[in-house]
């Protein structure tokens, strides 16, 4: 190879890895999280990264399971809105699109 061509390919790589890192490190820091609340629940799988764990529940009292994402609305989630995505799991209480969310 060539000294010149040597010399690209070292500078190529060099910014290729620069790139990887700031991606990499942008990625680590997270987005902030939404407000969900009273949102629809398909909102909350249509917006965090496939990745992201999400724990649901029912907080009508009834327990029941989330068969079917389209019929509930959120009501209650954990982390907070505006608190940093680093990798943990999602919390989201949930109840019926045709019920009221229970009070604190």
């Amino acid at each position: 190879m060539t000294p010149l061509i040597q010399r690209a390919a070292v500078l190529t790589g060099t910014v290729l890895a620069a790139t990887a890192l700031t991606v990499t490190t942008a990625a680590a820091a997270g987005p902030p999280m939404p407000d969900f609340r009273g949102k629809a629940l398909m909102d909350v799988f249509q917006t965090v990264d496939y990745r992201t764990r999400v724990d649901l529940h029912d907080v009508s009292g009834f327990q029941r399971h989330v068969l079917w994402p389209l019929n509930w609305k959120v009501c209650t989630q954990t982390p907070a809105p505006g608190v940093e995505l680093n990798g943990q799991a999602l919390d989201i209480g949930v109840v019926k699109k045709t019920e009221t969310c229970p009070k604190k």
